[in-house]
C-alpha cells in the first residue's frame, strides 16, 4: 500500500478550505491553548478563544467523515486566580454547529514536574476530548486492550454472589458487570484515563506532545489505509505516528521552522512549489509537500 502524507505551511483557517468534504476519517490535534506560546503562535485571550477556533472547526466538520471522529487536546487555564471557562464554552458552540460530544479522556502526565501556587497544586493532566458528526462511528475498541495484569489474580480469585450477577447499583447509578465474565480473559479494556509520560523525542518544539498519545487514537479510530488529519502540525508527531502507522495524514503548520523539521524527518520524494519569494508570506497556500 502507497503511504501518502501531505504537509502545508500556512494557516489553517484557509488552507483546509482547500481540503474536500467528507475525506478524513481522524483528526487528532492539539492547537495553542489559551494566552500560550505568544511568542510562537502570537496567542488568543481566553475571550476571544471561542470566536477564532470556531471559523475552524467549522471547517473541520465539512473535511471529517461521517464514520470519522475528532479528537482535540486542549487545556483551560487559570485568570485571575479560578479557573477559566473558556473550553467549556467551546464546547458549547461546536454543539450548536453540529458536533456531537461523545466522550472526554483524560490524558495523566506520569512525569510531571511538582509545583505549587498560593490557592492549587500544578496540573498533571489535559483533556482530549472526543466529537463525532454522527452517533455511529468508525471504532475498534479490540485495537488498545492491555493485559489484565496482577489484580485479576487477586480480585478474580473469591467472588462474591453479586460479582456473578449482573447486579443493580443500590445508588441508583445502572447494572454493574459481572466479575465472573472476566475469569481467564488475558486482555482488558481501558479506561478513559491515559497514563503516559510527557517526555518526547523532538525537543525542538515547545508544545509536542510524546508519540504514544497519537498512536492509542489512531489505534482506537481508524484503520490501515485511513486518513488522519492534524491542522495544528507543530513538530509533526501525528504525521510521523500515522505514516509509521500505515495511515495516510495531512499535517497544516503556519511556522515556517517546525514545517521544516517536519519535512526533514519525513524525508519527502517529491516537492511542489518551494520556490521561496522575496515577499513570501507565511500564510500563503503556495507551499506543499507530498510524501509517499
Amino acid at each position: 500500500m502507497e503511504i501518502r502524507t501531505d504537509l502545508y505551511l500556512g494557516d489553517c483557517t484557509e488552507l483546509l478550505k482547500q481540503l474536500p468534504d467528507d475525506s478524513v476519517d481522524l483528526i487528532f490535534t492539539s492547537p495553542p491553548y489559551a494566552d500560550q506560546r505568544k511568542q510562537t503562535y502570537g496567542g488568543f485571550h481566553p475571550d476571544d478563544y471561542v470566536e477564532w477556533f470556531l471559523p475552524i472547526s467549522l471547517q473541520l466538520l465539512r473535511v471529517l467523515k461521517p464514520t470519522g471522529t475528532f479528537v482535540l487536546n486542549i487545556k483551560e487555564k487559570v485568570v485571575n486566580g479560578e479557573r477559566s471557562t473558556y473550553v467549556m464554552e467551546l464546547i458549547l458552540e461546536m454543539r450548536k454547529q453540529g458536533w456531537l460530544w461523545t466522550e472526554e479522556f483524560i490524558w495523566h502526565k506520569k512525569n510531571c514536574y511538582p509545583g505549587k501556587w498560593p490557592n492549587r497544586f500544578r496540573d498533571s493532566w489535559e483533556r482530549l476530548i472526543q466529537f463525532n458528526k454522527n452517533k455511529q462511528f468508525y471504532m475498534n475498541q479490540q485495537a488498545v486492550m492491555v493485559p489484565m495484569g496482577d489484580w485479576s489474580k487477586s480480585r478474580l480469585k473469591n467472588l462474591s454472589d453479586t460479582d456473578k450477577i449482573r447486579d443493580e447499583s443500590k445508588v441508583g447509578s445502572g447494572f454493574g458487570k459481572n466479575i465472573s465474565n472476566w475469569i481467564d480473559r488475558e486482555m482488558a479494556y481501558l479506561t478513559n484515563v491515559l497514563h503516559l509520560a510527557t517526555e518526547c523525542n523532538n525537543k525542538k518544539h515547545s508544545a509536542a506532545f510524546p508519540e504514544d498519545l497519537p498512536e492509542w487514537f489512531i489505534k482506537l479510530f481508524t484503520k490501515e489505509g485511513d486518513t488522519v488529519l492534524d491542522p495544528f502540525m507543530g513538530s509533526g508527531t501525528t504525521n510521523v505516528v500515522a505514516q509509521r502507522m500505515k495511515r495516510h495524514s495531512i499535517g497544516i503548520e503556519i511556522m515556517e521552522e517546525y514545517y521544516a523539521v517536519v519535512v526533514k524527518e519525513l524525508k519527502p520524494v517529491e516537492l511542489y512549489l518551494l520556490e521561496k519569494k522575496d515577499n513570501y508570506d507565511p500564510t500563503c497556500t503556495e507551499r506543499r509537500i507530498s510524501v509517499r
